[in-house]
């Protein structure tokens, strides 16, 4: 059964039914116009400011002459005018597409023509990098986002005068449900990023999906968030950005992760949900005990990218006692959180992923795609809305990562009877030691316990006798000799693993080279330590 459509206005038909990104800012303004959407470093947008300004920078975009599915290129850093950006291309059926700023200038370039972005939108303070990019934006529009006239370059645009609303007219363009609202670029860790593709039906339904799963809620009460997390980045744009303004809530932008600043704001914000990396967890707490905030407010304490001991996780809930401690996971092309913790797996499953959210199927599959049994390991495989739609020009990618109808992660692990997942690592991370396939994860959980120890990543490197060598790149804490630490970690490891898991190299570093997000980069430490050679049986 359909229903007879022809007596209907095409896009009065669409305004009525569609799911679109830009409606749910609309709807949130509508309800809570006055209150505090966006909180900027002392900057107070409403909730009526942040969507007048995105609808007017939507009317601004179409009339430059972009078209339906073009991107707007973001070389922009966290603040209220990014979030309006992203909001006005989902209004103009544009894409949004947010570049790490951390890139080298190649890949920015490569990114740039790839997509074959016509307009870019940047910030004053990073108009530096255009001038390394090369000829790939000739021709294209620069709109800049800065404080004053003066910090404009000529021939650009200022952002603050496209985003300034004129009458009372809204945008209204057809966009379907699967239409593409954004373009996050992987990495690129091991090869060239690849644009991933995400329809505004995936990113509204992972949101109310967080949303639900984060507490957030609609009403008198509402979320108070404080994100440090880097918003090109899906885990800080999609995971707690957007579910919070689409529940009414207030997102905080304090600026760059700073333990004290931080810890200051949660305070004076009474702020509800936080989202941090283990380190900052660790710096966070260490500054607590320093001196104390009363940080009793916070309700979700969030923890992502990669595991914490169960010691900082101990003193996590000591420093919040209010708040619940879980694990969040996904990726960009699967929007996140995909799986994630309910409170009581910090005590019965602390190590594990937690089960699916309930818009997405888990499952483990083997080579050949055949769905694994519980507690069987094999490629996490995932099913739902939540799923990209693909990878932008890219043939080979997409066959791969939809072969046998599911979209393949790259990760290893198994769902247990419960339903829980549990990771074992990235498939190109395993080490493939004398036989024996070794969870550089499952190492790093023990080595980084060890005594001495700050910080571990295990790599494998290449070695005539065992095919690859388990090596530890460990970050010494000083309360050990570095002469004897190599030794400490080697016997350490010798109480707790698998003779052979224990690492055949232990290497001191300063500090471990990191992504934006804060993951290791282990592509860089397996190219640096070639030729780090094990002591032989």
């Amino acid at each position: 059964m359909e229903p007879d459509l022809s007596g209907v206005d095409p896009l009065a038909y669409n305004l009525a039914t569609r799911v679109c990104v830009g409606d749910a800012l609309t709807r949130s303004a509508s309800m809570f116009p006055d209150r505090a959407a966006v909180l900027d470093r002392g900057v107070v947008v409403s909730y009526r400011e942040l969507d007048d300004a995105a609808e007017a920078l939507a009317a601004s975009l179409l009339g430059a002459g972009l078209t339906a599915h073009e991107p707007v290129a973001l070389l922009t850093g966290n603040s209220w005018q990014t979030l309006a950006t992203y909001f006005a291309c989902a209004k103009a059926g544009l894409v949004a597409m947010p570049i790490n700023v951390q890139l080298s200038s190649a890949d920015i370039a490569w990114i740039l023509s790839d997509a074959g972005a016509r307009l870019v939108v940047v910030d004053a303070a990073l108009t530096p990098i255009l001038a390394t990019l090369g000829d790939v934006l000739e021709g294209a529009t620069i709109v800049v986002v800065a404080d004053s006239a003066a910090s404009v370059p000529q021939g650009a645009a200022a952002w603050s005068d496209l985003a300034v609303r004129r009458g009372g007219s809204r945008v209204e363009v057809v966009i379907e449900d699967r239409d593409v609202v954004q373009c996050l670029y992987t990495s690129g860790t091991t090869s060239r990023p690849k644009g991933v593709l995400v329809s505004h039906l995936s990113v509204f339904v992972a949101g109310m999906t967080d949303a639900l799963a984060m507490d957030h809620r609609w009403g008198s009460t509402w979320s108070v968030l404080v994100n440090v997390l880097p918003l090109f980045h899906t885990t800080a744009l999609n995971t707690l950005c957007l579910p919070v303004l689409f529940t009414g809530g207030t997102v905080v932008l304090p600026g760059p992760f700073d333990p004290a600043t931080l810890l200051d704001t949660i305070q004076r914000e009474r702020a509800t949900h936080l989202m941090a990396l283990p380190m900052m967890w660790s710096a966070l707490v260490d500054e607590q005990g320093r001196r104390p905030r009363d940080v009793t407010s916070v309700i979700r304490a969030v923890y992502a990218m990669a595991p914490m001991s169960r010691e900082l996780l101990d003193r996590v809930d000591e420093a919040f006692p209010n708040a619940t401690v879980i694990l969040g996971s996904g990726q960009t092309e699967v929007v996140p959180a995909t799986v994630l913790q309910w409170p009581e797996h910090r005590w019965s499953a602390p190590e594990s992923w937690g089960p699916s959210v309930p818009s997405v199927l888990t499952r483990c599959l083997d080579a050949e795609g055949h769905v694994l049994g519980p507690d069987e390991v094999g490629e996490i495989a995932y099913r739902g809305p939540h799923v990209a739609s693909g990878y932008w020009n890219n043939r080979d990618a997409n066959a791969a990562a939809f072969a046998h109808g599911w979209f393949h992660s790259g990760d290893l692990g198994r769902v247990d009877a419960q339903g829980v997942v549990w990771f074992t690592d990235r498939l190109k991370d395993v080490i493939k030691s004398g036989g024996e396939n070794v969870s550089s994860v499952d190492v790093e959980r023990v080595v980084s316990a060890a005594p001495g120890v700050r910080e571990c990543c295990i790599v494998g490197v290449p070695d005539p006798y065992w095919g690859e060598a388990v090596c530890a790149v460990v970050v010494p804490d000083g309360t050990v000799e570095v002469d004897e630490l190599a030794g400490r970690v080697v016997a350490y490891a010798k109480e707790h693993l698998a003779g052979f898991q224990v690492p055949k190299s232990v290497v001191s570093v300063d500090e471990l080279p990191r992504t934006a997000t804060g993951k290791v980069r282990k592509h860089d430490l397996r190219d640096r330590l070639r030729g780090v050679g094990p002591d032989r049986p």
